[in-house]
């Protein structure tokens, strides 16, 4: 979920025409595509491992003040009701710090040329979160679901959109605030060169997403104890909401296009119109607004931010915008948060790496990509697969990945590769040992049966 900055008037929509030329407008040549790395993580108080609130000394809010000390501007959003305004965002140099409804804190990177970069993004951030929290006696934890607290635990963020959201997504599936609340992800953002470099890419997404999940799977934990999932993440997405959710069987049909995934999102109910505030328009339909018929909001037309939005109000396992967004894995520590782009870099950034990958899936049935988004949060790398198992799918895209990172010879400045990146998940794929088959070992063993000591070992 993005924060909204407001970028001033934008053009009135007149057609359908211009919804398919605003996604077209995201085709850039080779030379200037980019990589977008977005990361979340939960705040606690050290005394108690809680959650921490919005307000108070070591609250959400202290840690966004704390960190304009490093250049960080601040993006507020006002209160309608109350007139008050609260940071919400901070922006510096391209990134952009937002807040999650529960309070989870995403570094929403620059658009950087190469992973050693956006390497390096990660890192400034996370030592300018630490010396913040340091400050705070609060820490932050990388794990896609927070391990202890209750959903009712939780706090709510000041922001607008997550009220219409909170109201809406019970009304849809069992799991929507679970996912609002209590779960957390890294991602990474692509480029494409034209419509049909835009499909392909799509289409080895979606189909290696459940592998990508598997080898990130982070969140076997419920309210301080194991829950049945190495993902459970993952799991949530399956009943939040099914309008807006899954793996898109039509990416994969013949025609598949700008003009397809644009009258899938016209399908997809809204959540909102944002004029000077947030105007309630949950379960109504983009094409009533397009012909001025849109009842919260009568007698008005659509604007392309107003499409922008809506696009971010999707949320398939791979979504497209003027970019397309991997969206399948857990957040994890530090070590696994350069990984997530690396892996699909060296797919996709590679047209070998990417012939490569597409000849890997282009057989694989709907019934098979249904089978593996469902299998896997519980099984992760041992989820069985035609004649193997997800373990083989992992080693083979990790192969692949790595070819195509060492054609692009991308070097740091000791000589390096950005293979490097991918030792972490090398590793993973060849012990066939999720994080979160970690985790419960330690839960099981050395922690005596508590998830109290995820917080240190594993926090920052």
């Amino acid at each position: 979920m993005s924060t909204m900055i407001d970028a001033g008037p934008s053009p009135v929509i007149e057609s359908k025409a211009q919804l398919v030329e605003y996604l077209e407008a995201g085709c850039k040549p080779r030379d200037q595509w980019r990589i977008g790395t977005e990361h979340e993580k939960f705040g606690f108080r050290r005394s108690d491992y809680a959650p921490i609130p919005y307000e108070g000394p070591d609250g959400v809010r202290a840690a966004l003040d704390g960190l304009q000390r490093f250049g960080w501007k601040p993006v507020f959003e006002k209160d309608p009701k109350s007139g008050k305004e609260s940071v919400i965002a901070l922006t510096l140099d391209g990134q952009t710090v937002s807040l999650e409804p529960g309070g989870q804190i995403e570094l929403s990177g620059a658009p950087l040329e190469n992973l050693h970069q956006t390497c390096r993004e990660t890192n400034m951030h996370l030592r300018q979160v630490m010396a913040v929290a340091d400050d705070l006696d609060i820490g932050f934890l990388g794990l896609g679901f927070t391990p202890l607290s209750k959903l009712s635990d939780m706090p709510q963020m000041p922001k607008e959109r997550y009220a219409i959201m909170r109201a809406y997504m019970p009304t849809k599936g069992k799991l929507g605030l679970e996912m609002m609340f209590r779960t957390a992800t890294v991602q990474v953002n692509l480029d494409f060169a034209s419509e049909a470099d835009m499909v392909k890419k799509f289409r080895v997404g979606l189909a290696l997403q459940p592998v990508a999940t598997a080898l990130f799977a982070n969140s076997p934990f419920t309210e301080g104890r194991p829950n049945g999932f190495l993902s459970y993440r993952s799991h949530i997405w399956t009943d939040t909401d099914p309008d807006r959710c899954g793996m898109l069987p039509f990416v994969f049909e013949d025609g598949m296009g700008f003009e397809r995934y644009v009258d899938y999102a016209l399908d997809v109910p809204m959540y909102f119109v944002y004029r000077d505030g947030y105007i309630d328009a949950h379960g109504q339909s983009f094409r009533d607004f397009l012909e001025g018929r849109l009842p919260a909001y009568p007698g008005h037309k659509p604007t392309l931010k107003d499409w922008s939005d809506h696009l971010t109000t999707l949320f398939p396992e791979v979504r497209l915008k003027r970019i397309l967004e991997m969206r399948g894995a857990d957040g994890g520590p530090w070590s696994r948060l350069c990984a997530l782009p690396a892996l699909f870099v060296g797919l996709m950034y590679d047209g070998q790496a990417l012939d490569e990958a597409w000849e890997m899936v282009k057989d694989w049935t709907i019934e098979e990509h249904d089978y593996l988004r469902a299998e896997v949060p519980r099984a992760a790398l041992k989820a069985p697969f035609r004649d193997g198992t997800v373990q083989d799918l992992a080693k083979d895209m990790l192969k692949i990945a790595r070819g195509g990172l060492e054609r692009r010879n991308v070097l740091d400045g000791a000589g390096d590769q950005e293979t490097r990146f991918l030792n972490v998940l090398d590793e993973i794929a060849e012990t066939g040992r999720t994080p979160a088959e970690e985790l419960l070992e330690k839960f099981n063993g050395a922690w005596g049966g508590s998830v109290l000591p995820v917080f240190e070992e594993y926090g920052y």
